[in-house]
């Protein structure tokens, strides 16, 4: 192992935010004063070893702390956990929120993804970078999804301090952004409720408009809803409030009849994954239960960076308890002692709920040692993500939670024989876990009779682009894309709909009557993927959109494979070749396309690669957008 150390010395600064998370140094190996015994033995290096996977932590509290990653910063908490200096600069430039080169201690990034680049996202760019002059001393960054489609354009500040600061503007103006990036500290709080809830990473987000106004809050208290009745309805800072609209009652169901018969319950239902794979969630269970190897590990994976999706975040922020419950659940039903939470680094709000949600229950005994006295363990660690869309990959989240790059890994062998710190692994996503809850409070027969025979129970739907109500909606399987859309209020004039976000697929507005399962979307030659329903007039430039697909599947390949680290770049290169010419002038570059893009599907590591081409080949062949 190579532990050679640069020169740079950490500040007092950078120190104290290591040292906050992983205390002091206990010798001048670890970058304490050197002192007489450490001349005479080395110590602590194994146990640092296996901290290897506090480094994420490690690089988020020096970067909240101070803006940016130094090389001082940086060597000082590879001597704590005796981690390659060559190694951990590999895992600090893997993610776009952290910087290893000097920034302003605010930083405002501009969502420019599909829902917000429709909605103006350059020009409300330009207005900002204008409003806050060149010596403001405010970084302005462009960035992909910010998971705040129904509210485009949206944008995230960050001050870097003791403790870091958040403001979120959207939808944004040039002055709303520009007042969030320049006095966070003084923007207004976003409700009573929320300013209760202790704090241990202080965020102000200023009410621009009610966060949890998506459709679920607009429905709240309807029977009919499922997935998101307590949605606007309980207070999510509490959780008496929680338990007296139904919570905890499937996790009582589950102590009453067993592992195995809540796992059979999930198999019966027919519930598969909502990630957009459709994995039987069941059969994924009872693989990972039955390993013989312990300990066993649920991961529950709340990286939804899918360009148009925010349904997770809805979820964690309105109905907090509800994912630990389920988290419980499934800890139980497969024997593991031990869950991560891995959420979105973007989603400061959810993460401030969701800590205080582990935090309550485990004070009041529904995580811990003894659970509700039932002598099972499990415990929840929340885990921030830092800006990377390839770690909604299952195995790429793995390594990012063991310390390194997010990359994917070959299967086989498959989580559920060696998945986290190459133990048996459940991965579910937020939405996957949530269901469980009706399921075995309805059971199995009652969830199965929601939705079609080969797409069972409620989905949840995040429609945005040119609807007049964009939101978070729930439906049983099988309703139309229509149906869906008038609830919306779809716009006059409506050229195309993507489905499944950057990874999914074009249908065109003579397609409504497409049915909204698995099965039904897979038949038409699309994708339902995790839900995503952006909807596009006429007054968006087609090319322009798919020109920034492509710059998204470039930026955000992890580049391990050939072909997807090539191929992305030259399907944008490409589509910018063709951007402004059509019919034969563009035939030989949609060729090219064709052709790139079938080998990125066909050799490509990981579902990245495999769909980077979809949105585009899509547009081409339903939508004629370069004829």
């Amino acid at each position: 192992m190579d532990l050679h150390f640069g020169d740079g010395k950490p500040t007092d600064e950078e120190r104290a935010a290591v040292d906050a998370l992983l205390g002091p140094a206990e010798s001048s190996w670890e970058g304490a004063d050197r002192s007489d015994g450490d001349l005479r033995w080395a110590r602590g290096g194994r146990t640092a070893r296996d901290r290897r996977d506090l480094l994420l932590p490690g690089l988020h509290a020096i970067n909240d702390r101070v803006g940016w990653i130094s090389e001082g910063a940086l060597g000082y908490l590879c001597r704590r956990l005796t981690v390659p200096p060559a190694e951990a600069y590999g895992v600090a430039t893997f993610y776009a929120m952290f910087s290893v080169r000097p920034r302003p201690a605010t930083v405002l990034q501009v969502c420019t993804d599909l829902a917000c680049a429709a909605a103006g996202a350059s020009e409300l760019c330009a207005g900002v970078e204008a409003g806050l002059g060149p010596g403001s001393g405010v970084g302005v960054e462009r960035s992909p999804c910010l998971g705040l489609c129904e509210r485009a354009p949206a944008v995230l500040a960050v001050r870097a301090g003791d403790p870091v600061r958040t403001a979120v503007s959207a939808p944004a103006t040039v002055e709303s952004a520009v007042l969030a990036a320049s006095a966070p500290d003084a923007a207004p709080e976003e409700a009573p409720v929320a300013a209760a809830v202790p704090q241990a990473v202080p965020q102000t987000v200023p009410q621009t408009v009610p966060q949890t106004g998506d459709k679920a809050g607009d429905k709240a208290g309807d029977p009919a809803l499922t997935l998101l009745r307590r949605v606007g309805v309980v207070d999510p800072a509490d959780l008496d409030d929680y338990r007296a609209h139904g919570g905890y009652s499937a996790l009582r169901r589950a102590f009453a009849i067993g592992p195995a018969a809540v796992i059979r319950e999930v198999t019966d239902s027919g519930l598969v994954g909502r990630g957009g794979a459709a994995f039987p969630t069941g059969r994924k269970w009872q693989a990972t239960a039955s390993q013989p190897a312990r300990p066993h590990y649920l991961v529950c994976n709340a990286d939804e960076s899918e360009p148009g999706t925010f349904k997770d975040r809805v979820l964690m922020e309105g109905d907090p308890y509800a994912l630990v419950e389920a988290m419980t659940v499934a800890a139980y039903a497969v024997g593991a002692e031990r869950g991560y939470l891995y959420l979105r680094g973007e989603y400061p709000r959810a993460l401030r709920r969701m800590g205080h949600a582990v935090d309550r229950a485990r004070a009041r005994g529904l995580l811990g040692d003894d659970i509700l006295g039932q002598g099972f363990a499990f415990d929840i660690e929340i885990r921030r993500g830092a800006g990377a869309y390839i770690c909604g990959e299952e195995t790429a989240l793995f390594n990012s939670i063991e310390g390194y790059r997010g990359e994917p890994r070959s299967k086989p062998p498959f989580p559920v024989e060696q998945g986290l710190f190459g133990r048996p692994t459940v991965e579910n996503n937020v939405e996957t876990l949530v269901n469980v809850l009706p399921i075995l409070n309805l059971g199995a027969q009652a969830y199965a009779a929601i939705g079609t025979g080969g797409s069972t129970g409620p989905k949840l739907f995040c429609v945005s682009g040119s609807v007049a109500r964009p939101g978070v909606y729930e439906l049983p399987f099988g309703a139309t894309l229509g149906e869906l859309l008038a609830l919306a209020g779809v716009r006059a004039g409506l050229r195309a709909v993507l489905l499944g976000g950057a990874a999914g697929g074009f249908v065109r507005p003579d397609e409504l009557d497409l049915p909204l399962t698995f099965e039904g979307t897979r038949q038409a030659g699309t994708t339902l993927g995790s839900g995503v329903v952006m909807a596009f007039d006429d007054t968006v430039p087609l090319p322009r959109l798919l020109l920034r697909i492509a710059e998204f599947f470039r930026d955000e390949s992890c580049g391990q494979c050939v072909t997807c680290r090539v191929g992305t770049v030259r399907q944008e290169e490409a589509l910018h070749r063709i951007a402004e010419r059509t019919g034969a002038a563009a035939a030989g570059d949609i060729a090219l396309l064709r052709e790139v893009g079938r080998a990125m599907r066909d050799a490509s590591i990981c579902g990245l690669g495999q769909t980077a081409w979809n949105a585009v080949e899509s547009a081409i062949d339903r939508l004629g957008a370069y004829e």
